[in-house]
């Protein structure tokens, strides 16, 4: 064979090579893991269980089961005890390119017999106990370096301030539900007690300019000797770190499939924009639309050309009879299915005042991160253009 043609053949090896090589590396699910507090920083402190050394554990235990689950890629913003600023960790997920983030903690009160995990998604909810939990993990930056500016003006000590800044909160909201449902069912299965009864919202500094689906997870109470105990312990950290594992996987294989992850070109700007984005690459994103309950209700008939209100009880992956008896006693539910993720709602109406009422009923009833949420035509909006 002639030189110039071995030459030929030999590149042309190479570029398949190299094409195939960034083809795969270009369909890898990427997740950042992200493991609270850090060396200055220690986070809870009960009974010689110190928050920050057991984040860290569990968070290099859920890395080590995902970098074994094929085209899953893993980054992490500590994998050792440094301190990390909160911007930082946001931004080190936002390099990576990453498809998730998860921010994994412990939590702690006073009360030492409370216990049971609770799971965040970012949002501007004014429960007390959800912007209590902000403020608590939001009060690390105070230990960075010219953080008032940094920070844009941000109060960690005051959460609600941050309801005057600019968020793209929405652009993920959807899927992140979705993420933090796993999470929960994942937990459930071992067992374990869910705070709240079901996925919460709180503005956390951390998730705030991280752009892509994430979640904060509050793992147990290190206050509570028993299930601090079994935070600090090899066997229990091994179980955590499984369910947030299997959590991660399930919510890849069911919005990128077993093989080959879709891949979106379009990315939000590193820079807040002006104005909320509205859902455009958010991958899987579905349609929702509301189905009724067979329940009696007694809302009068709701135009679907005006735009109508709706109290978001919960999110799950799995399905419940919409009856009252699952509900708290509450009547009128219905369902919306997205994203494959079945939401709850309560109520129906195009009067915001009365949609106000029906949210705090739902509250009264137990449902503390319950949230209302718009419909026009059958489609979802934001309670914001609603208004308009």
């Amino acid at each position: 064979m002639h030189s110039t043609s071995k030459i030929r053949i030999i590149v042309t090896f190479i570029l398949i090579l190299i094409s195939l090589g960034g083809y795969s590396q270009s369909n890898t699910f990427k997740v950042t893991l992200d493991a609270g507090h850090g060396a200055h920083d220690f986070g809870a402190v009960y009974e010689g269980r110190i928050e920050k050394n057991i984040a860290l554990a569990v968070v290099l235990k859920v890395g080590k089961i995902l970098e074994a689950t094929p085209q899953m890629q893993v980054n992490y913003t500590r994998k050792t005890d440094v301190f990390i600023d909160l911007i930082e960790r946001a931004n080190i997920a936002n390099r990576f390119n990453a498809n998730i983030f998860v921010s994994i903690h412990c939590n702690a009160n006073r009360n030492t017999a409370a216990d049971g995990t609770e799971t965040y998604v970012m949002g501007l909810s004014k429960v007390a106990s959800n912007l209590e939990a902000a403020k608590k993990e939001n009060s690390v930056i105070t230990l960075e370096k010219d953080y008032k500016q940094k920070y844009e003006g941000f109060d960690p000590n005051s959460p609600e301030t941050m309801i005057g800044m600019t968020l793209m909160q929405e652009e993920y909201l959807d899927n992140s539900i979705s993420l933090a449902s796993k999470v929960e069912d994942a937990f459930g299965e071992l067992g374990k007690k869910i705070r709240g009864g079901g996925v919460k919202q709180a503005p956390f500094m951390v998730l705030h300019k991280a752009y892509m689906p994430r979640v904060l997870i509050e793992m147990g109470f290190i206050s509570n000797s028993i299930e601090g105990n079994i935070l600090n312990s090899e066997e229990g950290q091994n179980e955590i770190a499984k369910a947030i594992a299997e959590a991660v996987v399930s919510y890849k294989k069911e919005y990128y499939g077993n093989g080959e992850v879709e891949i979106f070109e379009e990315r939000p700007s590193q820079k807040i924009n002006e104005k909320p984005i509205r859902d455009t690459v958010t991958p899987a994103k579905a349609k929702m639309t509301a189905q009724p309950s067979g329940s009696v209700s007694s809302n009068k008939s709701v135009d679907n050309s005006k735009a109508v209100f709706k109290v978001q009880l919960s999110a799950s992956s799995r399905r419940l009879d919409l009856v009252p008896r699952n509900f708290k006693g509450l009547k009128n539910i219905s369902v919306a299915y997205e994203n494959r993720v079945y939401k709850y709602m309560f109520g129906e109406t195009s009067d915001f005042d009365e949609a106000k009422k029906q949210l705090q009923e739902a509250k009264e009833k137990g449902y503390d991160s319950a949230f209302l949420i718009a419909f026009k035509n059958g489609e979802k909006i934001t309670v914001q253009d609603a208004l308009k």
